[in-house]
């Protein structure tokens, strides 16, 4: 007991004759030749300490500006990465505020704290340091007078596992929790007479909160299955889309008449996928150039939606005669235009302009993105726009078959059969009916509607629906059989007009006109000629 009290003084000493020295070195040392000092010093410890260890700062750009000061990706995906092993074995956390995220705090290591990782059977330890810088300046700008860093340590043996994959999956996992974690948007872009404004931005967004799923999407299940499989093929197929020289990115069309949920199978898209909608109107494009702007400020992992295209802009070229017909209409009648409550666009988007945004070189940026396009008349859009290639799946929205009605009794009603069901679906094989219209039928006005009296009320609706449609039809065939009539009427007055004509200039000509047969004998007699 004696020695150990006469040996604490010593190593006390000891100790305090270390701090000291360090101290001096520390200070009064060149930069260069304690750098020196230090790598050889290390050089000389690895013989006996055979560990190494890598540094990921937190932030990155020139160290003597505040405002070139960026914080790094890669400590950011090691933060997420390493959180959940941090809220389970750290003793001492910290809450790290996320924007834009399902899960606005998230728990790290704090200072000088550290987990242990394992990857395929190696272990690796991860710890949080921090740097004090040493100098001041006098700035306008505060600086930051500490800067933290992830500190990775692991085998020398293991240098090739560690720099090969395990880093790279360590970058790849806390991207995909960033991903799975965040937010996601649904954006507008913004008139470019705005972007040179204040902190301006070509795209505003609010946060996307659509529920729609394909589970409650009124669809046949084949069908459904169908487009799902086909979206996480996409997803899912980077290597695939590099391996034949082809931009990562897939077209879709959705064409059915209004009602017919092309909105909600968007939502029900992005939902599915986990990407941000980026809704784009193109009558506020002024012209190719703000097109490819705007396609460089999206991101992956998003859906650009262009609705009611056919609406949008005259891209077609199918419909120049019309348009130079409106034109001359207007020329005669100024006031037509206004009267028609349309409103003259300025935007000089060409047909080509759009071609080369869905499928030319700039549609290769960025990669991972779906551009779908919405329309009621299919038929109306160029050819060279939907071509396979551009909207490489082609999904018709149609009217509301019996599938489609059980899953929104379903989700309205919440029932999976009735005793009227039978009733609905032979009605339906009858009558066009949009999912929209059933759907209203099916959700209850009052608390005291139950199923049944909802289901009456579709079935009233589609009766109603189907007796509107054949008097349509009758008053169709009508009008076409007067128009059929009248056209046949003008036809054979204008044959009595051609006649009356032919028969005048005979006569100015010095020749009677032939009136039947028995004018021809009588003449061909007196002519002395036989007939």
């Amino acid at each position: 007991m004696t020695m150990m009290g006469e040996t604490w003084p010593h190593i006390g000493s000891l100790i305090a004759t270390i701090m000291f020295l360090w101290a001096m070195f520390d200070n009064y040392f060149p930069d260069h030749l304690r750098s020196s000092i230090l790598s050889y010093s290390m050089k000389l410890a690895s013989f006996v300490y055979p560990y190494i260890s890598i540094t990921f700062n937190e932030f990155i750009g020139d160290s003597d500006e505040y405002m070139d000061l960026k914080r790094s990706d890669a400590y950011a995906a090691i933060e997420t990465y390493l959180s959940g092993k941090s809220s389970r074995e750290a003793r001492n956390l910290k809450a790290v505020v996320v924007k834009d995220s399902s899960q606005p705090v998230q728990l790290s290591m704090d200072e000088n704290e550290g987990v242990t990782d394992e990857f395929k059977g190696v272990k690796l330890s991860w710890t949080v340091k921090k740097n004090t810088r040493r100098t001041q300046s006098f700035s306008i700008f505060p600086e930051i007078d500490e800067k933290k860093y992830y500190k990775l340590t692991f085998h020398k043996s293991h240098r090739d596992l560690v720099c090969g994959t395990y880093i790279n999956h360590v970058m790849k996992k806390g991207k995909e929790i960033t991903v799975s974690n965040r937010q996601r948007k649904l954006y507008t872009n913004n008139p470019s007479q705005n972007w040179e404004r204040y902190k301006a931005r070509k795209w505003s967004h609010v946060t996307f909160e659509h529920p729609a799923t394909f589970d409650t999407l009124a669809m046949e299940s084949k069908k459904k299955l169908e487009i799902v499989n086909d979206l996480e093929k996409f997803s899912k197929g980077k290597e695939y889309y590099t391996k034949i020289g082809k931009a990562w990115k897939r077209g879709y069309l959705l064409y059915g008449p209004p009602g017919t949920g092309k909105s909600s199978m968007i939502a029900a898209m992005a939902n599915h996928l986990e990407y941000d909608i980026y809704d784009l109107e193109l009558t506020t494009v002024k012209d190719n150039t703000e097109l490819r702007r705007l396609l460089i400020e999206t991101t992956g992992k998003s859906i650009i939606v262009i609705e009611d295209i056919d609406c949008s802009l005259d891209l077609t070229g199918q419909r120049k005669n019309e348009k130079k017909k409106a034109k001359d209409e207007e020329a005669k009648d100024p006031i037509s235009k206004m009267t028609k409550g349309e409103e003259d666009s300025n935007s000089k988007v060409t047909l080509s302009g759009l071609l080369n945004f869905i499928d030319g070189l700039w549609s290769a940026i960025g990669g991972e993105r779906i551009i779908v396009f919405t329309t009621n008349y299919v038929e109306k859009l160029d050819a060279a726009l939907i071509r396979r290639g551009r909207m490489d799946k082609h999904i018709e929205l149609s009217y509301c078959g019996f599938e489609a009605f059980k899953v929104l009794a379903k989700n309205y009603l919440d029932v999976d059969s009735h005793p009227l069901f039978a009733t609905i679906g032979h009605l339906l094989e009858e009558t066009n009916i949009t999912p929209a219209d059933v759907a209203e039928n099916l959700m209850p006005k009052s608390l005291n509607e139950d199923a049944e009296a909802c289901l009456k009320k579709l079935i009233e609706a589609i009766k109603t629906a189907k007796e509107e449609a054949t008097k349509k039809a009758e008053e169709e065939a009508r009008l076409k059989a007067e128009k059929e009539e009248k056209e046949k009427l003008e036809a054979t007055q204008e044959d009595v007009k051609i006649d009356e004509s032919l028969a005048k200039d005979v006569r100015e000509n010095g020749v009677e006109v032939v009136k039947d047969d028995k004018t021809l004998a009588n003449e061909v007699k007196e002519n002395g000629v036989t007939a």
